[in-house]
């Protein structure tokens, strides 16, 4: 039986980030992207969300190599992750592999992994693939898509991507993509995010324009906020502060660390003399400093926080102050921009974030552009990636309004196997896939019931009964003692207090009436006397935690 394209996403489905999507043919594996998702409201604690690599580390003599679409955090965060696990050649453009490398460099994996850098045209071969590299427009310089040649046909992955005609490092290369579709494209996987919005995604020249306005005849100090890795977007400001004869100083880590890889690398020139020291701005007039801030999504640690809430070391928010927003939030970060916005609107500051003021246009294609990309690859089937679940769902609609037949519209969720040959496409199997979370150090030791244990906390609190019983006669020698934390002030609650102990004493008697001399079931009594009398009288539920010492 002739061996079928297996495309599998481990992440980047029925979600925004967590993207990485497998391609494997017999004995041959590659991997497309290897990104972070950022945790929910309800993940208590948690740092990051990193896919499953159950069936990387399953296969990893398969693996011939990783390519990388380009450096956002959702397309790079996991590599240190995987590549304690695997250990397979990393290619990608230069901008991303200088991102990549930090990355490496903090987790002491430089010497380990090795990076090699192509660019847009160059074909890679990895086992039975040929892997060619197409420029694209997006938020981040050096964004590419990949058409990957397999044994049963061409697949083209758009990666993130808009079509922006005035874009500095040139536009999308559609002349490719249209010669890819007169070739004959097997299937396309293209990217979701903005497939709910109609029209075309604005040009980042409009962001340009607008921060002209902003600097124009403002003869305050001015602080702009915006993605770190929007490389086009911090060469616009930089342009701009050196036209109205302002100094520019940079704050927050991965500002800092960007702007100096994007230097290295050529892809943002900085005018002479226009950056300078961030202690020193002190020293300038209001109206000659700009300064460039992380914190654009109300990250705790951000650069912008601590500004707004007074911790920053070297910069204080002063009444006059005009904060420039120059990014949208990210759903689910709306209430923590707005709890920065707030602050910063306390102390005086002028804030400017509203969308009618241009400043900022998204990285991803909206309906206009995602139809000019099905058209020009033709592809005989399509599944749709980067999104949730309704942005898959209208994406597949959308091919359909262009002329592909339902059948040939294959959407599924991470873990699918998606079976190509060169005729059909089917959902085959299902493989390991999901969430594995990141706290602190600790990556995987956080699971489902410590998550619920985390979130019972929050919600009702800790109650802790302490009894000391004698190892002789199982008697009670001291005790019950009532500990609680987030669920009642004890100074104020004496009264139930009491009640509390008089419910475990009683449940400890019975256990002791009834001789049971098993300390696992007299917690289990203690636990369920206590929770239904909480529930009774205060209609809570915190968690009751029993603690018997024998003495």
């Amino acid at each position: 039986m002739a061996q079928k394209l297996r495309i599998i996403p481990l992440g980047g489905l029925d979600e925004i980030g967590k993207n990485l999507t497998v391609l494997e043919y017999g004995k041959d594996m590659i991997i497309v992207d290897c990104g972070v998702g950022f945790p929910d409201e309800d993940m208590y604690g948690v740092d990051l969300v990193i896919p499953d690599f159950t069936y990387l580390t399953q296969n990893a003599k398969k693996i011939r190599g990783m390519f990388i679409t380009h450096g956002h955090e959702d397309h790079i965060g996991s590599i240190p992750y995987c590549m304690q696990h695997i250990n397979c050649p990393i290619h990608g453009t230069a901008m991303t592999n200088g991102l990549i490398r930090l990355k490496l460099e903090e987790h002491r994996l430089t010497e380990q992994v090795k990076l090699i850098t192509h660019k847009p045209g160059e074909v890679v071969r990895a086992g039975c693939f040929s892997v060619e590299f197409i420029h694209v427009n997006h938020s981040i310089a050096d964004a590419v898509a990949f058409a990957i040649h397999t044994p049963v046909g061409t697949v083209v992955m758009t990666g993130d991507f808009k079509i922006d005609p005035t874009a500095k490092d040139g536009m999308t290369d559609l002349a490719r993509l249209g010669e890819l579709g007169n070739q004959g494209v097997l299937a396309l996987l293209c990217d979701s995010t903005n497939v709910d919005r109609q029209g075309y995604t604005p040009s980042e020249n409009v962001v340009a324009e607008s921060l002209d306005r902003q600097f124009k005849n403002c003869n305050e100090r001015i602080i702009v906020t915006t993605f770190a890795s929007n490389m086009h977007r911090i060469q616009s400001i930089l342009t701009t502060a050196h036209r109205y004869g302002r100094k520019v100083a940079v704050t927050g880590r991965s500002m800092e660390n960007v702007l100096k890889v994007a230097q290295e690398l050529g892809y943002i020139k900085v005018p002479a003399g226009t950056i300078v020291d961030l202690n020193a701005v002190k020293s300038l007039p209001k109206n000659k400093i700009v300064i460039v801030s992380t914190g654009s999504q109300g990250e705790n640690m951000s650069a912008l926080y601590r500004m707004a809430f007074s911790t920053h070391k070297q910069i204080d928010i002063v009444g006059g102050d005009r904060i420039i927003i120059s990014a949208s939030a990210i759903p689910g970060n709306e209430k923590a921009v707005s709890k920065i916005i707030n602050e910063l609107y306390r102390k005086g500051a002028d804030v400017v974030y509203e969308k009618s003021e241009g400043l900022h246009v998204s990285g991803h294609a909206c309906q206009e552009e995602l139809k000019i990309v099905h058209a020009l690859c033709k592809p005989r089937f399509f599944i749709p990636v980067h999104g949730e679940q309704k942005h898959l769902q209208l994406h597949g609609r959308l091919a359909v309004q262009l002329g592909m037949h339902p059948k040939n519209v294959c959407i599924g969720e991470i873990g699918s196997v998606f079976e190509l040959t060169a005729k059909h496409c089917k959902i085959a199997e299902t493989v390991t896939a999901g969430k594995v979370f990141v706290d602190g150090t600790g990556v995987g030791d956080v699971g489902a019931v410590v998550l619920r244990d985390r979130k019972h906390l929050a919600q009702d609190g800790m109650i802790v009964v302490c009894v000391s019983i004698s190892s002789q006669d199982g008697g009670l020698i001291t005790g019950p003692d009532i500990i609680t934390r987030g669920f009642i002030y004890v100074k104020e609650s004496e009264e139930l207090m009491e009640e509390l102990r008089s419910v475990a004493l009683e449940a400890i008697e019975r256990c002791g009436r009834k001789r049971i001399r098993d300390y696992s079931s007299i917690k289990t009594a203690i636990k369920n006397d206590l929770s239904g009398y909480l529930y009774k009288t205060t209609k809570r539920n915190p968690m009751i935690l029993p603690v018997i010492m024998e003495v």
